[in-house]
């Protein structure tokens, strides 16, 4: 490729990531499938901007994936990897296998020969790492009990690759295709050898990852990081990349496997966050060219000549794929709303079939004739991902996420307390637990049935129940009760069972969990009689530390901090009255008020008072007093603040 033309394609690529992916965010479609559609759009049968140098890109941009397992491992202490042995050993590997004999099962049933109807098999079995793992990652869900077990899955699928390439000279029906330049393992070094030698050499490599990860690296980086030069040490986060990327293909291993694991030695390093900061960019812009690749490579010619065969492949596939994923799921107690996000994630086939794909037609497995539909079919089931998981996320989780919680019975309620705390989080569990400590009754209620368990294991008495119901509220013992507490995550429900209450029984002084100040307005306005913003008292503790680390004395500080607490409160309940009465009014009021505290703390610094009260300075207090004069009508005052 010449460079006028390497810049021409670096221009297409980038441009097409520009416009189409802040589209598809912007009508929630995400940025992988944004990527695809570039591709698509630029690809040789649409605008035809790329062509047949696209396999070269193709390539190049597979890095990604590497980059992007590097980094997870890096996020993955193997503590952590070790809790997620049984869904990798037991989801990912059931997965592999049962997808695997299903489809080999059809396509013998077809008339296919055994040897290419488990090739087939193989090739179906996996997923896409990249597409998954973006996805999931950019809607927060890479976390949850779902995505988790979708990287159990995942991981294991590119462990298993490794066996599927050394299985597939085996199953060769006929000679193998010379020129064949896509795959490379027959000219690694290690082909030459025997089989316990190969073994051993494997072996060696994951050995030396790991070795060099512990005792290696981190001197390494440490003596790079003392140069203080930022491009040196992204120089040397690169270098490890691609060296571990290059030692994993002359073992014939997979690249990302590699990567990922050092990524993992390397996850209590202290260099962790850096090596992910100096990683990130890189990995996102190849993981881009790569989605963009794989819609450019969608071959809509083979398509257009026999399209009845290329979308029957493709949704068979994804049929055949989410009916497993689903009974695994259920079969491993996942959630309905996670066993619906397992099985919506991984339904399609993989970047890595294309390697086995043409490692079987170079090794004489596979003809042509089977290999050709099935790579659009690949590319083609790629490209439908992120809609299935729209799909899931819009229509299904709204209708069936829920199920399992709704067909639980909520608890009964013999007890009755002054309190009751709707919502037993974080937030909810620290008000419930000082509350209990000094001997007040509460009452809490939570509508997620796996936290009311793990809860109750923990000792806590919490009931399960769904507080926005009126006649849950009344099982609680509402009537007797004092206070109310909303403590939930969810400003709208919080909202929403504010209305119900006050409306139902007026007498309840009602107290909410506030998020921004929209939110706290309208609680306000629903009769709502105490908001507390979560954030507020945590960045007054750290300005006040602030302060104190400054010289401000503690008195001082604290004096400050409590005053704007006790005035933003008021003006909180002041703007909530005027915020509906236009933009102009509300924004002249706030800066008045703004303007207003300014100036009212600013007046304390002038106040000696505040200077000479020094008992809230205990560390210094000794030494400040030593070297004033005595005042002994204060005596008794300085050993009270002394003790203190």
């Amino acid at each position: 490729m010449s460079t006028e033309t390497f810049f021409t394609q670096a221009f297409v690529y980038l441009a097409a990531a520009v416009v189409a992916v802040p589209i598809a965010k912007r009508i929630g479609l995400g940025s992988v499938l944004g990527y695809l559609l570039a591709g698509i759009v630029i690809g040789p049968f649409v605008l035809g901007f790329v062509g047949a140098e696209g396999e070269d890109v193709m390539h190049f941009a597979e890095f990604g994936v590497v980059m992007m397992l590097f980094v997870i491992g890096l996020e993955l202490e193997p503590s952590l990897l070790w809790r997620l042995r049984a869904p990798i050993l037991g989801l990912g590997g059931l997965q592999v296998g049962i997808t695997t004999a299903l489809t080999t099962g059809i396509c013998l049933a077809l008339g296919i020969a055994w040897q290419p109807a488990l090739a087939i098999g193989m090739v179906v079995a996996l997923s896409s790492t990249a597409i998954v793992l973006q996805t999931l990652a950019e809607k927060g869900l890479l976390r949850t009990t779902g995505g988790q077990s979708a990287f159990s899955v995942l991981l294991f699928q590119d462990v298993a690759v490794i066996p599927m390439l050394a299985l597939m000279p085996l199953l060769a029906t006929h000679s193998m295709e010379v020129g064949d330049s896509e795959y490379h393992a027959a000219e690694t070094w290690i082909a030459t050898l025997p089989g316990w030698a190969r073994t051993l050499a494997v072996l060696g490599a994951v050995f030396a990852i790991v070795v060099a990860g512990r005792y290696l690296l981190r001197p390494v980086f440490r003596a790079v990081a003392q140069v203080q030069m930022r491009e040196v040490f992204t120089a040397a986060a690169l270098l490890l990349v691609i060296g571990i990327a290059l030692l994993m293909e002359q073992v014939g291993l997979s690249p990302a496997l590699g990567t990922f694991l050092a990524g993992v030695v390397l996850a209590n390093s202290e260099y962790r966050h850096e090596l992910e900061a100096d990683i990130e960019p890189f990995k996102g812009l190849l993981l881009g060219l790569f989605f963009i690749s794989v819609g450019a490579s969608i071959d809509f010619g083979l398509i257009g000549a026999d399209p009845g065969l290329i979308i029957t492949l493709t949704f068979s596939m994804i049929a055949l794929k989410l009916a497993v994923l689903l009974a695994l799921a259920r079969g491993f107690r996942l959630p309905l709303d996670q066993a619906l996000l397992f099985a919506f994630a991984l339904p399609q086939v993989g970047e890595f079939s294309f390697v086995l794909l043409s490692f079987a037609r170079q090794q004489g497995v596979l003809e042509a004739t089977f290999t050709d539909p099935l790579v659009a079919a690949v590319a083609l089931s790629m490209a439908v991902t992120p809609m299935l998981l729209v799909f899931n996320e819009r229509v299904l989780q709204p209708r069936f996420g829920t199920k399992r919680a709704e067909e639980r019975e909520p608890d009964m309620i013999e007890e009755r307390n002054p309190v009751i705390i709707a919502g037993f989080g974080s937030f909810g569990s620290t008000i419930g637990r000082l509350l209990r400590s000094q001997g007040i009754g509460t009452t809490v209620l939570d509508h997620d049935s796996e936290q009311v368990e793990l809860l109750r294991r923990m000792g806590l008495e919490v009931y399960y129940g769904d507080a926005t119901r009126v006649d849950m509220l009344e099982i609680a013992g509402v009537h007797e009760a004092k206070l109310l507490v909303l403590a939930l995550d969810d400003p709208d429900t919080t909202l929403k069972i504010a209305k119900t209450a006050r409306k139902h029984w007026p007498h309840l002084r009602i107290y909410a969990r506030g998020f921004e100040w929209r939110d706290s307005y309208a609680l306000y306005q629903a009769g709502v009689d105490e908001v507390y913003r979560e954030a507020l008292d945590t960045s007054l503790r750290v300005a006040t530390d602030l302060m104190r680390e400054l010289g401000v004395r503690a008195y001082h500080a604290e004096r400050a901090a409590q005053k704007f607490l006790r005035h933003d409160h008021r003006f909180l309940r002041e703007l909530a009255e005027v915020q509906d009465q236009g933009r102009e009014t509300y924004i002249s009021e706030a800066r008045e008020r703004i303007e207003w505290l300014e100036s009212l703390l600013r007046a304390d610094n002038t106040d000696e008072y505040l200077e000479r009260d020094a008992g809230w300075d205990p560390t210094t207090l000794r030494e400040e007093f030593s070297e004033s004069p005595p005042d002994t009508s204060g005596e008794a005052d300085v050993e009270r603040s002394v003790e203190v």
